[in-house]
């Protein structure tokens, strides 16, 4: 078992891990235990009351946080032809995903990008790349919204460069969301926690019984996770 330093070990101390605290005062006692010598991730965890060995149980979607994630996001759009290029490129796109790209990746593992988008079109190209991409969580699918039309092409690299984030279950039924960054102010972590809550809840499978969030909880890259009390507003 991983043992942990003292700066985790005197937050463990600050507060009570069993306790359930109102979102808004959760998000103050993260942002201050987030001292370490870098500006560290704010992520929300979830424990669903998902099966998630049932397909019609998995949750997936994205979601725009209004305040974006406090870092520049590298976008590599894979397109055909010199048009889609264009307005990739003039959208915000970082790289174009053509043949050469392509044959980087697969040969080279070149994986210098942090999300991207493909045009149905392209996608029987693009999916030689599965076992690459799909690891890491960067392979274009549509439940995702990262294969788009051509008209929307432009929209959706903006909204990925502003800070539109992925989501899906793991194995064991868990989300694992950024929502900014530490050195946030408080009232911008917030309205990004509201947008992650209203995802979640808004993608509920219909097949799911009883409670949805079983248990959600805050946390930072260096910090312990505070439990969120979820029956009362977030900006309460």
């Amino acid at each position: 078992m991983a043992e942990h330093g003292k700066r985790y070990e005197a937050s463990l101390k600050s507060f009570d891990r069993q306790h359930y605290y109102p979102v808004k005062e959760a998000v103050s006692m993260v942002k201050t235990m987030a001292n370490a010598k870098f500006d560290e991730t704010l992520e929300m965890h979830f424990r669903l009351g998902i099966d998630p060995r049932h397909s019609d149980q998995q949750v997936r979607s994205t979601v725009l946080l209004p305040a974006g994630l406090g870092k520049t996001v590298r976008v590599l759009v894979f397109v055909e032809t010199e048009e889609e290029a264009r307005i990739a490129q003039e959208a915000g796109a970082d790289i174009i995903g053509n043949e050469e790209v392509m044959n980087r990746i697969q040969k080279e593992n070149f994986l210098d990008f942090d999300a991207t988008l493909a045009i149905p079109s392209i996608m029987p190209k693009v999916g030689r790349l599965g076992r690459i991409l799909g690891t890491r969580g960067l392979m274009p699918n549509p439940k995702a919204g990262t294969v788009v039309q051509p008209a929307d092409l432009a929209t959706a690299v903006q909204e990925l460069k502003a800070g539109r984030v992925e989501f899906r279950n793991d194995k064991f039924g868990n989300l694992h969301i950024p929502v900014g960054k530490a050195s946030f102010d408080l009232d911008k972590i917030l309205l990004n926690v509201n947008a992650v809550l209203d995802a979640v809840n808004r993608v509920k499978p219909s097949a799911v019984k009883g409670i949805y969030i079983r248990r959600a909880v805050l946390t930072s890259t260096m910090s312990p996770g505070v439990r969120l009390d979820l029956t009362v507003g977030a900006n309460a």
